[in-house]
């Protein structure tokens, strides 16, 4: 079994003073501690997991630059057996998911696989989109923001997140790819004789042009995100205390609520 996992490098925020770069058109990454996307370790984990409880292989796939091989490294430290890496200068930085999803489907069509993973959102974007963006390019069977799995031969047994905290339960046939949700299960930490070992594993690096792909046709307007800027929302203090007995307060609160949208 080939287990192809997908991963990004993002700035750590969870603990970070974030500041905005000149021209407020990205945050200030000169002080943020940079790593995998946490959900994207999940689905490392995942990975390794059933590699080790039925076998196969796991390589990961990476769009970045030399800079992302540290984090690649520490990948393939904790199990994985390779890596691709397609360095990609000619994209903007706000390429658009689906842009990004055909850059991948491309390196991972070369591949012999039978499951893809991808964390369900990007850390630093918000994004969701590249995942299933990346099933329909594949086109294989998908679910997405996956809490759970089970995998008994060739059928997947999974459990995705709906709103409310509410569970949906499906069973797909592989070749499929899944999106996997953070707190499906706790990270292992790469051992001192990984780190050794990943050394000497294979870090495969393509170019677009490699791959066959147009840069200017992924760079083109079609294919980004009109990015417009950053800004810190405004701090607002607003309190409205409501008087009167008990009919009184029930009839404006839900008033109040029917006016906010709430309903």
């Amino acid at each position: 079994m080939k287990i192809i996992v997908c991963i990004k490098r993002v700035p750590g925020i969870s603990e970070a003073d974030i500041k905005l770069a000149a021209g407020s058109m990205n945050v200030d990454l000169g002080r943020l501690p940079m790593d995998v996307n946490e959900a994207d370790n999940c689905a490392i984990e995942e990975a390794i997991r059933m590699k080790e409880a039925h076998g196969g292989s796991v390589h990961t796939v990476t769009i970045g630059s030399g800079e992302d091989d540290v984090m690649i490294r520490m990948a393939l430290a904790k199990g994985c057996d390779a890596s691709t890496r397609i360095d990609s200068p000619e994209l903007p930085a706000h390429t658009s998911p689906l842009a990004i999803a055909k850059v991948l489907a491309t390196a991972i069509r070369e591949m012999e696989f039978d499951l893809v993973l991808t964390g369900a959102m990007a850390a630093d974007t918000g994004n969701m989109a590249v995942g299933v963006a990346l099933a329909a390019e594949l086109g294989v069977h998908h679910a997405a923001v996956v809490r759970k799995l089970d995998l008994a031969g060739d059928q997947i047994r999974v459990v995705r997140e709906l709103e409310g905290g509410a569970g949906e339960v499906l069973n797909m046939r592989l070749p499929a790819l899944l999106t996997i949700q953070t707190g499906i299960n706790k990270p292992r930490y790469a051992p001192i004789l990984g780190i050794r070992a990943a050394q000497k594993k294979e870090l495969k690096v393509l170019s677009l042009a490699q791959l066959g792909l147009d840069p200017g046709e992924l760079a083109g307007p079609e294919s980004t995100v009109q990015f417009e800027g950053f800004h810190f929302p405004a701090v607002v203090n607003k309190a409205e205390q409501i008087e009167g007995n008990l009919d009184m307060k029930s009839e404006l609160l839900a008033a109040r609520i029917v006016q906010w949208g709430v309903l």
